[in-house]
């Protein structure tokens, strides 16, 4: 049996971007890693590598997340049009099964361990179901090792990327992680974990997915004090709440911790309130950057515009807050009202929603009415934003050539411009700033010989 696992391109016009990416598609990686042996398994990342819908295959998996499930929609139609039997699974499919279906021979609804190799047996047996529903949630002790062999590691700036739990212990009305997950956090085992890095190449450079690594403080003291000994660098996702813990927050850098990606999102407490984001205290921001800095972690903050209290001058604050706080890199999204979400239910309540044309469901586009200004003004203030923090006057003035990674943080800053060399300059960094990176962390100082980030 042959089978085809598709991750759609992230962009609107496929085929015209670069072929490097920030990171693989682990989850599919994950999901042959449970085909039986038997099953002949290849792998198509569109958002590196074109996708070929003529290719012979008995079954074609596809993830979509609502960003990607138009084009997601576009390829498996190509391959059912063929006679090719399709599945469909992934954040999107799992909310909206019903209609991911009807561009399907069968849905696979939330995380796909249980049912999986079920599926596989029932299409090799000619009687594959419309929808797969696993019963309860996957246990994450005793799971095989990802097939990273599928995946063309040079394309990818992160090619060591792995994870070490699941869900989040938050539940912010924007965030499709909690209802995918059913409102639950789980982890694995840490000796599973550390089996899992022993048989990555060398000593790499590793991208734990986790939505929050840091979410369970005793597992994570425990994960970082057995990483600590491994002297691995690593990139992960945090709430700001790691800060308040220095202890935990020393261990995660003598653990390896190179940066973090924060979900700072707004600097209006009234803002964060009205997405059940109180985890975040406004008045500990900069505090809390300053404690991460100090420990030469570097970090990616994640801003949202468009939410019921941002008024028009949102857009200049939060890019002045980001340039003051040196951050090294960042993101500044609109509200995205996923569906499953209660931010969702919220907005169709009140009559707010614009389109369910999910291709229009992107970062850089208002899908529904903000209260405190128009859609137009929404739009064009997020790309300023952009366009400001990354110019490259704001760039040298946040890293310079002292802040932690900086290879890479350049690598990161240039690859979030627009323009035709500065995204030719980062295909070509990209393909070598890890394997360098890793290469320096074998000459890292120690914490108290590394220079200070505030001197």
């Amino acid at each position: 049996m042959r089978v085809h696992l598709i991750a759609p391109s992230r962009e609107e016009n496929p085929g015209t971007h670069s072929r490097t990416s920030i990171a693989p598609p682990l989850n599919l990686a994950v999901l042959a890693s449970i085909s039986p042996p038997e099953v002949e398994i290849s792998l198509t990342d569109e958002n590196v590598e074109p996708i070929d819908c003529g290719q012979a295959a008995d079954l074609v998996g596809i993830t979509a997340t609502t960003q990607t499930a138009t084009r997601a929609y576009q390829v498996a139609d190509a391959f059912r049009a063929r006679g090719v039997k399709v599945a469909l699974g992934g954040l999107h499919p799992s909310t909206l099964p019903e209609e991911a279906v009807q561009h399907a021979d069968a849905v696979v609804v939330g995380e796909a361990e249980g049912v999986w190799p079920h599926l596989l047996s029932d299409l090799r047996d000619g009687r594959l179901q419309r929808i797969y529903r696993g019963n309860g949630r996957p246990q994450l002790a005793g799971l095989p090792i990802p097939r990273r062999d599928l995946f063309h590691r040079k394309r990818y700036l992160l090619s060591d990327s792995l994870y070490t739990s699941r869900g989040c212990p938050f539940g912010c009305a924007f965030c499709s992680v909690t209802s995918f997950f059913g409102g639950t956090y789980r982890w694995r085992p840490v000796d599973e974990v550390l089996r899992e890095i022993s048989e990555l190449d060398g000593r790499p450079l590793i991208f734990f997915v986790d939505d929050n690594i840091a979410g369970h403080k005793e597992y994570a003291r425990e994960l970082f004090l057995a990483l600590a000994a491994r002297k691995v660098g690593w990139i992960g996702q945090a709430s700001t709440t790691i800060a308040r813990d220095q202890g935990l927050l020393a261990l995660a850098a003598a653990s390896g911790c190179r940066g973090l990606f924060l979900g700072i999102e707004s600097l209006s407490p009234a803002s964060l309130g009205s997405v059940g984001k109180r985890q975040n205290v406004v008045e500990e921001y900069e505090e809390a950057i300053r404690r991460i800095h100090a420990h030469n972690i570097a970090i990616v903050g994640s801003f949202i515009f468009g939410l019921d209290d941002d008024t028009e001058d949102v857009f200049d604050l939060t890019v002045r807050f980001a340039q003051r706080t040196r951050l090294e890199a960042a993101e500044f999204n609109i509200l995205m009202p996923y569906p499953g979400t209660p931010l969702m239910a919220r907005l169709e309540r009140e009559g707010r929603i614009l389109t369910r044309d999910w291709s229009q469901y992107r970062e850089d586009r208002a899908v529904f009415a903000p209260r405190l200004m128009s859609v137009r003004r929404l739009e064009e203030g997020r790309a300023w934003a952009w366009r400001e923090f990354y110019s490259l006057g704001s760039i040298w003035k946040r890293v310079g050539l002292s802040a932690p990674m900086g290879l890479m943080v350049w690598t990161m800053n240039l690859e979030h411009r627009s323009d035709p060399l500065s995204r030719a300059v980062f295909d070509r960094l990209a393909s070598w700033a890890s394997p360098f990176f890793q290469d320096m962390l074998e000459k890292r100082p120690a914490d108290d010989q590394r220079p200070s980030r505030n001197s």
